[in-house]
């Protein structure tokens, strides 16, 4: 890949990702397949003078052995200096950059169960930091190509030629062209306008109907609106979160949702795939599930905590997006959830509130947004996906038929 388009793409991700301010501290976290890319980023930032910036690398190998060979005790441990850098974003809030490349199978066979307990464990702790900053930080996740993962997306190809061709999907879909910057400057614009739409319906309740079985009905909170594209945090810096994204999302209401959903496309989750899999809610809840591959991972996932069972999100996705024109699977939900509609089970998004930025945390959960330790997006939008919304009015007004917008 040319030099200068990977060039283009670190400064979208400085610039319009997570809008690096002067002075400001930023912290990347990044596999080992692409070094000279994340170098790329670090200088982007430094350009646009950040105070300092810090890379934590990550290598799928190093977790399996320290899942193997460490206690349960000690990876349920939080250490002081762990701790300590958690009170550090509490104090600097800094910027987050996440690029993704890992393997999605590459955490296949690692005891699940030992990696749940001990994030049950350290959760509580971590959540008094995090909610402190919840809003407040700009935060940009975006992706780089990982050897095995272009080899499971392209398999008849040489890993050199894999790696390119999965370079070049990454940067379709993240909009990397002649003028990345306006190009999502315009994306954001157009997912405004159908924000402002969806917002201005008075729903009530998304009623969602497909020909494999999806029947669901999901509540929406009253002081909630769509948003879309970027966000601007607490501190009145806009930034784009997720690099790409085709999403009008919402957090609906807590304890409302009644139906059964069957998911479109496979789950990647801790480095294992869910497939072909289930959920029935009554009352809001999580009450049966199934899945043709990996049902014990998803029950994990479902009784991580209290809020794991109800839904964080329900995201709006055509399904003739550029992601899912690809053709490609990516077996990435930062990709896969941007090819069609999706939701989410776990902690739901204080920000889609109205005047959030007024009301405490506490405020925005006691209106009925979830709270969890976790937020896992999973794909259900297909090809006949209907979505009504009915409204406080009275009114059903089609939002998508055959699986994209209906407006």
């Amino acid at each position: 890949m040319k030099k200068s388009v990977l060039r283009a793409y670190a400064r979208l991700i400085a610039e319009s990702g997570v809008n690096v301010q002067k002075g400001q501290e930023v912290f990347i976290t990044a596999g080992l397949d692409q070094p000279e890319f994340v170098a790329m980023v670090v200088e982007e930032c430094y350009r646009r003078k950040a105070k300092k910036v810090v890379v934590d690398w990550n290598y799928q190998p190093l977790t399996r052995l320290h899942v193997r060979h460490q206690s349960l005790t000690t990876m349920s441990t939080l250490d002081n200096y762990e701790e300590a850098r958690w009170q550090h974003y509490v104090d600097t809030i800094p910027c987050r950059i996440y690029l993704e490349s890992d393997d999605p199978d590459g955490l296949r066979g690692v005891n699940q169960e030992k990696m749940a307990k001990a994030q049950q464990k350290k959760y509580p702790i971590i959540k008094g930091y995090r909610d402190q900053i919840e809003n407040k930080y700009q935060w940009c996740i975006a992706a780089v190509p990982g050897v095995k993962w272009a080899k499971k997306l392209f398999p008849e190809l040489r890993a050199s030629q894999a790696v390119e061709k999965l370079w070049e999907a990454i940067l379709h879909t993240s909009r990397v062209d002649d003028d990345p910057v306006a190009a999502w400057d315009a994306h954001n614009k157009d997912l405004k306008a159908r924000c402002d739409y969806l917002n201005g319906l008075g729903i009530r309740e998304l009623q969602y109907r497909a020909s494999n079985g999806t029947d669901l009905r999901v509540g929406m909170i009253p002081e909630a609106q769509f948003c879309g594209g970027g966000e601007t945090s607490l501190q009145g810096i806009f930034f784009n979160p997720n690099i790409p994204t085709e999403e009008c999302f919402i957090s609906p209401k807590r304890g409302v949702a009644e139906g059964i959903v069957y998911s479109s496309k496979p789950l990647s989750y801790q480095g294992q795939l869910i497939d072909r899999f289930w959920i029935r809610f009554r009352e809001g809840k999580a009450a049966e599930w199934g899945a043709e591959e990996n049902e014990a991972l998803l029950t994990k996932l479902i009784t991580m905590d209290e809020g794991s069972a109800y839904l964080g999100e329900c995201a709006l996705v055509p399904f003739n997006s550029p992601i899912n024109e690809t053709g490609i699977l990516f077996y990435n939900t930062l990709f896969d959830e941007n090819a069609c509609c999706h939701l989410a089970l776990g902690m739901g998004f204080a920000d889609t509130i109205r005047d959030f930025e007024h009301k405490t945390l506490d405020e925005c959960r006691a209106l009925g947004v979830n709270d969890s330790m976790i937020h896992e997006d999973f794909m259900i939008g297909t090809a006949d996906l209907s979505i009504d919304a009915l409204c406080e009015d009275g009114r059903t007004v089609p939002l998508f038929r055959n699986g994209t917008w209906a407006f």
